[in-house]
């Protein structure tokens, strides 16, 4: 079995400026600058030939290549516990366009289709233990963060191996954008 997701990858200096955030919050579990992506689609578990099928799936992919540009700064909460900390992706015709196509793609070979609403973001930290007001504090201290927009030309197929500080995302194939 391997663990997979689509995203896009983030440019070493889009990363660099993004680390810049993490800190200030005791508790929070920061996810390492290599780490950062924004995901179009969470696959999970799959068996080997199921991987095959979910490559030439996103190969048959057509999509333009968009500008990509992250604002702001917000939680995601689960049981009114702030559970992540997180930079906002502008929703563009583009991004939802490719985001579409991936998960057309993926029920057509039959997997479940996503069940939660896309919500573009880049995650900065994992919160279940860090205080509410320190998370709250720091998104009122940065939600004027912007960063110029990106040119994003490939969306790529990542696989996951959990571990003990931190997962390791392996990035697998790559798909170019027109």
């Amino acid at each position: 079995m391997i663990r997979l997701f689509v995203a896009l990858a983030l440019p070493a200096a889009i990363k660099a400026q993004l680390a810049l955030l993490a800190g200030g919050i005791p508790g929070a579990r920061w996810v390492p600058p290599e780490n950062y992506h924004l995901t179009l689609r969470f696959i999970g578990e799959v068996e080997s030939w199921r991987a095959e099928e979910v490559d030439e799936a996103l190969a048959a992919i057509r999509a333009p290549g968009f500008g990509l540009c992250l604002r702001g700064v917000g939680t995601f909460e689960k049981g009114g516990r702030i559970n992540a900390l997180w930079v906002g992706v502008e929703k563009t015709d583009g991004l939802s366009f490719l985001q579409a196509k991936v998960e057309t793609a993926l029920q057509r070979i039959g997997l479940e289709p996503e069940r939660r609403r896309f919500a573009p973001h880049v995650t900065l930290a994992r919160t279940d233990k860090a205080a509410p007001e320190k998370l709250v504090g720091f998104v009122q201290a940065h939600n004027l963060f912007r960063l110029p927009p990106v040119a994003v030309e490939h969306f790529t197929l990542y696989s996951s191996r959990l571990g003990k500080d931190a997962a390791v995302y392996v990035p697998e194939v790559e798909y170019e954008l027109a």
